[in-house]
């Protein structure tokens, strides 16, 4: 594996203070062993190891290093305190001696596995570090803290990659409208196969991707076409959902269109896209208000807002997902999700954490004749300065053009 920057470095060792402090902890012990810990593995910016690893970062005093004898190399960037151990005897020993002044250390895990981004360490290594006298707690805080937020450069890449993948989405209706004009629409695959020449050509090769689904495909959250996939014929509806990153050090960008190619769409389709934008709309309103207000916020809490609104329209069964995930490095990121339905997220949404909303009413199958599929819309919301990189719009005419529903962004800018 390939070394990085560490995240780790003397300035922000008196951030990771403050926090210990929050969590009522002694120490940030962070363990990896065959990059088995992403998340310490890029704390860290460690290269190739194969043995197992210790770095205690104690609220107060300088942070301590204890690894395998054989592993200077790995390390040698370290620029505190290193120790050494050799066999599993001598190991428990130093182990003891690192963690043993200190009640309670920060790990990467999660009781009960509620935050798998976080559950990182495993449960022998906690019965470890548990039996030299030390209390483990979570660091999920820490982690959102120092691995999940977003420096400068990585917010000017992931506004330059979100304007290249709004392009794309929208040129992709262009050609899907067009095709369908002359009778000879486009298969899922096919444009899918164009979008991510397109992300590729534009410098979004990390992490890129897209899912195209047509019709009842569009109630499919994660679809896959089987084979070359359905036409995107006249009058369907059209879900274009694309990503991807700067590798020289961006954030994804995620967005999600939906698109009708007709002159009209039914009037549910569109009562139920109204439905999910005003849910959105509610949980970005919440958001704003708590950041004027120097409020906290959870993540769970932008959920609840987002969920009551469509529970008030009979809406909330058929939304069977979290409202956002975290982006940081990867596109489902370790920092805080907006979820009160997979887990309750008590994370607090940090300045400068990203995150997507993505609100959503999925037909089911026995109902999509009616409601002719899925009517989602997905953001990415940078928290640091509440800007939007992302709409929704509708497809209104099919000869090669595409009008964007322009009260989709009221509020948004």
């Amino acid at each position: 594996m390939t070394r990085s920057d560490p995240l780790l470095t003397s300035e922000k060792i008196e951030e990771i203070s403050e926090i210990l402090g929050e969590l009522q902890a002694d120490a940030w012990l962070l363990y990896d062993f065959h990059d088995c810990n992403p998340l310490a593995h890029r704390i860290l910016g460690l290269g190739r190891t194969t043995r197992p690893a210790y770095a205690l970062i104690p609220r107060d005093g300088p942070p301590v290093l204890l690894r395998h004898a054989i592993e200077a190399s790995p390390w040698s960037h370290w620029p505190w305190e290193s120790r050494e151990y050799s066999g599993w005897r001598e190991l428990a020993v130093r182990l003891g001696e690192l963690v043993g002044t200190a009640g309670t250390v920060a790990m990467e895990t999660s009781r009960g596995g509620l935050l798998p981004a976080i559950d990182r360490v495993p449960s022998g290594v906690v019965d470890l570090v548990e039996s030299v006298g030390t209390q483990v707690v979570s660091s999920a805080d820490l982690i959102t803290a120092i691995h999940s937020r977003w420096s400068a450069r990585e917010l000017e890449l992931h506004r330059e990659g979100a304007e290249a993948v709004r392009r794309i989405a929208q040129q992709g209706f262009h050609r899907a409208a067009a095709a369908a004009s002359r009778s000879r629409p486009m298969l899922e695959m096919e444009l899918m196969e164009w979008i991510r020449g397109e992300l590729r050509a534009s410098g979004l090769t990390d992490q890129e991707d897209c899912i195209v689904a047509a019709g009842a495909h569009s109630a499919d959250p994660h679809y896959l076409p089987s084979g070359h996939g359905a036409p995107l014929s006249a009058n369907s509806i059209v879900l274009i959902d694309l990503w991807g990153r700067d590798p020289e050090g961006g954030v994804p960008a995620d967005q999600t269109w939906m698109g009708y190619l007709g002159s009209k769409p039914p009037e549910r389709v569109v009562g139920l896209w109204l439905a999910v934008r005003e849910a959105r709309d509610a949980a970005i309103a919440f958001l704003a208000e708590r950041a004027a207000s120097r409020l906290p916020v959870r993540g769970w809490e932008v959920d609840r807002v987002a969920r009551d609104v469509l529970a008030d329209r009979g809406l909330d069964g058929y939304f069977i997902h979290r409202l956002g995930h975290s982006i940081d490095a990867h596109l489902h990121g370790s920092g805080p999700n907006l979820d009160d339905l997979e887990t309750r997220d008590e994370r607090r949404l940090l300045t400068g954490v990203g995150f997507s909303v993505e609100p959503g009413v999925y037909v089911p199958k026995s109902m999509a004749r009616q409601l002719r599929g899925k009517i989602r819309k997905e953001l990415d919301l940078q928290d640091r300065e509440r800007r939007i990189h992302e709409a929704e719009a509708i497809v209104t005419e099919m000869k090669e053009k595409v009008l964007a529903d322009r009260s989709a962004w009221e509020g948004s800018k």
